[in-house]
């Protein structure tokens, strides 16, 4: 990061991709009847929206670069060997949704961390590092999460009491 506006630039799209996914992930855990991932996601949907509002305020007046589209998308990114997007959602489980997000999130922390890392600059620095306690947080919440949701695989034979091989 050279500076605040290639920050801001990059976290504002970091953010908006993170609020429109965990909008739709909360929508399909709730499909699902999973009431407790829904509302974490929906939560999280709302705080990243608000992330993302309040950078854009930052970065009035300020000259943004362009960051390419999809570089922080979650899914897919539209190529033609990936699977649609839609597919991918329906196919998710709560525990697969919130692995999803966790490596999302870990992938937003060592962004900001690695950008306040390399500033050279104070301000920089301290932007950087507010925005990486943000993501630590939302680690701590998915990881919370994972730990209370069980994994959907059945081992059948622990089931019908016949031996593991």
């Amino acid at each position: 990061m050279r500076d605040s506006g290639e920050l801001l630039a990059h976290a504002i799209e970091i953010e908006r991709e993170a609020a429109a996914r965990y909008a739709e992930l909360g929508e399909r855990m709730r499909d699902l009847g999973n009431d407790l991932v829904a509302e974490l996601f929906l939560r999280l949907a709302g705080m990243e929206r608000e992330h993302q509002h309040e950078l854009e305020r930052r970065a009035a007046g300020v000259a943004l670069p362009l960051v390419a589209p999809g570089k922080y998308a979650w899914l897919d990114q539209g190529g033609p060997e990936t699977a649609p997007h839609d597919l991918v959602l329906n196919l998710l489980t709560p525990r697969g949704a919130l692995q999803v997000a966790l490596q999302a999130e870990e992938r937003a922390l060592a962004f900001f961390e690695s950008a306040r890392a390399q500033a050279k600059d104070g301000e920089l620095a301290r932007m950087a590092a507010e925005m990486a306690a943000e993501e630590g947080v939302h680690v701590a919440w998915v990881k919370s999460a994972l730990r209370r949701t069980p994994d959907p695989l059945v081992d059948w034979n622990a089931v019908f009491g016949e031996p593991s091989r």
